[in-house]
């Protein structure tokens, strides 16, 4: 699929809600609403974040929201109130840094930290980024520098969100804080200025748009890294990259 830009803002945050089925939609209206009339600091992420940014709504039945740490219990107690139960009972997950609540097929994801736990969520990635009406209420989303640097490290076997980054970098790029990103990602750099390269090879013209001192400054940053010699294999996936051992050749 082609890289796209979004549409006017207008034109996208008047309809966005609108393709949400009605019966999704009064379970999120309802989440939103409860953690707001108990003042807790919450942000869209997943693909409510990526249809503000990129213009496309992508049919989902989850929503992930985003909260500071010391907030994920009475988050629970939010999705608790609204009916929903812990998806844990179907299907097992990694409680480290997410909880999952399901009501009738419908998910809601309280989010924390990465799963990589290279972080956890600080007051930025809940007050800085844009504010839309959702139900009634005004909603921040998670800064599209965050977003980023989220989903740089989602490359698994099964699963990869580079594809959202560079759709972000292609709609948002010249007006991204990079130097933000940059000492965000820190000794990660090299991944940054991997997912920059495919970037430039998909859309040269956009990636010349790109301030000129990211390319210099993500070398010297990636070439740190190298010299440092570490394995961040594990920062992608819990699963084995590489086999332990060449399997010998047959005679």
């Amino acid at each position: 699929m082609p890289l796209q830009s979004p549409p006017a803002a207008t034109l996208f945050l008047t309809g966005w809600q609108e393709r949400i089925p009605d019966e999704q939609r009064a379970l999120y209206e309802q989440v939103v609403a409860e953690a707001r009339a108990r003042g807790i600091p919450i942000a869209f992420g997943g693909a409510f974040a990526a249809a503000v940014y990129k213009g496309r709504w992508r049919d989902t039945k989850d929503m992930d929201l985003y909260a500071l740490p010391q907030d994920r219990d009475e988050m629970v107690e939010v999705l608790t109130v609204c009916g929903m139960r812990d998806y844990f009972d179907l299907l097992p997950y990694d409680r480290r840094w997410i909880y999952r609540g399901y009501l009738d097929g419908v998910i809601v994801d309280i989010i924390w930290a990465m799963a990589n736990q290279r972080t956890t969520v600080d007051e930025r990635w809940l007050n800085s980024g844009p504010e839309v009406e959702f139900g009634g209420e005004r909603v921040r989303v998670v800064p599209p520098e965050e977003l980023m640097w989220s989903k740089l490290y989602v490359m698994q076997r099964d699963r990869c969100d580079w594809p959202d980054v560079l759709n972000l970098i292609h709609a948002l790029g010249p007006a991204l804080d990079w130097r933000h990103l940059l000492d965000r990602v820190g000794e990660d750099a090299p991944l940054l200025k991997g997912v920059l390269s495919v970037f430039q090879w998909l859309s040269p013209d956009r990636a010349s748009e790109l301030p000129r001192w990211i390319w210099p400054a993500l070398d010297r940053a990636s070439q740190r890294v190298v010299q440092n010699g570490s394995c961040h294999a594990d920062l992608l996936d819990s699963r084995p990259w590489f086999r332990a051992s060449m399997p010998e050749l047959a005679a």
